[in-house]
């Protein structure tokens, strides 16, 4: 690796109001270098690209420290060690890791991890066998505390997680009920992952639609967007009800104070729990997920879809975007090199 190859980066400029409009991030360029003793290079090739990075930019207390201004934009990304001062980590090694919005990423190896391209393609690694998998697992299993034959409810369905947390909840044997945007995909969640029923929230009553798609409640309802529908499915819960609030992607771009949910008291007449939780607090049992998840996969159990848009750095402002639009089918990658 030349100490004088150029790094394209994208910069967070500025805390954004509302959708990360383009004078949010700054566009820059620095010598890649040579790894210092202990660290390797990576040459990034995919970037995740996940609801959570709305929440990175803004300012104030959360799970992590948010993003800094002038800091390159965190992400999750896939890629190959070009350079090496790491014992552990070769040259020629493909990785997964917190890399950022960048086409190299300099790491002293902490949370990198080496992933086998030939078993699954890199993609995969930052979807189904990487956060997004351990977030559904977790989510469903230890937080929602799932048992079989119960009714599952999922927003966000045809999203990352939500498609991964109605199949794993197929797999243990539950009724599942999906919320999406658009029939199709309504129609890939029921006729290629397997899901029972599918509610589009864009074209029907989610409430009245719940009645008939799960007639005697919810036992676990997953959240992943938050607002009117969760509120709704709070209507709907089955006595002993879990409720996992994962994320709320309705809400992230909202510019004045999010107001909670004004059916809550439906927690106490069902003695049911809400919930949220951070995929990181599980990190020392990622192994026993993967194992599970990986089996699924091979077994043709369990599919994993990864919306894979080509280009560069330069095109990650308008590919997050996506996200808020619902443009994407599965997990959001933004592949940056071959």
């Amino acid at each position: 690796m030349s100490i004088d190859a150029v790094n394209h980066q994208v910069r967070l400029a500025a805390r954004p109001q509302g959708l990360p409009t383009p004078e949010v991030w700054d566009h820059t360029t620095e010598p890649v270098g040579e790894p210092g003793e202990g660290r390797v290079v990576v040459r990034v090739s995919h970037l995740s690209l996940d609801p959570a990075m709305r929440g990175w930019m803004n300012e104030g207390r959360s799970y992590v420290p948010p993003v800094r201004i002038g800091e390159v934009m965190r992400a999750l990304g896939a890629g190959q060690v070009v350079a090496s001062r790491n014992p552990d980590l070769a040259v020629g090694d493909h990785v997964t890791g917190v890399f950022g919005v960048q086409e190299y990423a300099q790491s002293d190896g902490a949370g990198v991890q080496k992933v086998d391209p030939a078993v699954v393609g890199l993609p995969t690694y930052l979807a189904t066998l990487g956060m997004t998998g351990m977030t559904a697992y977790f989510g469903l299993f230890d937080v929602g505390a799932l048992r079989e034959g119960e009714t599952v409810v999922v927003s966000g369905a045809a999203g990352a997680v939500g498609s991964v947390v109605g199949q794993l909840a197929k797999i243990k044997g539950c009724r599942v009920v999906g919320i999406a945007g658009g029939p199709e995909k309504c129609a890939w969640i029921v006729d290629e992952l397997g899901f029972d029923a599918a509610i589009d929230y864009r074209a029907e009553d989610v409430g009245t639609a719940l009645r008939t798609a799960a007639p005697e409640g919810i036992d676990v309802y997953f959240d992943n967007v938050g607002g009117e529908i969760l509120d709704v499915a709070l209507t709907r819960l089955r006595l002993g009800a879990r409720v996992v609030i994962c994320g709320a992607i309705s809400q992230y771009n909202a510019e004045g104070r999010t107001p909670g949910p004004s059916n809550y008291l439906s927690l106490l007449v069902n003695r049911a729990r809400m919930q949220g939780f951070v995929v990181f607090d599980y990190a020392d049992r990622y192994g026993e997920a993967v194992t599970e998840l990986a089996g699924w996969l091979r077994e043709g159990r369990l599919h994993s879809r990864e919306d894979v848009v080509r280009g560069s750095v330069a095109d990650f402002p308008e590919t997050l975007l996506r996200l808020f639009r619902g443009d994407n089918t599965g997990k959001l990658v933004l592949q940056i090199s071959e």
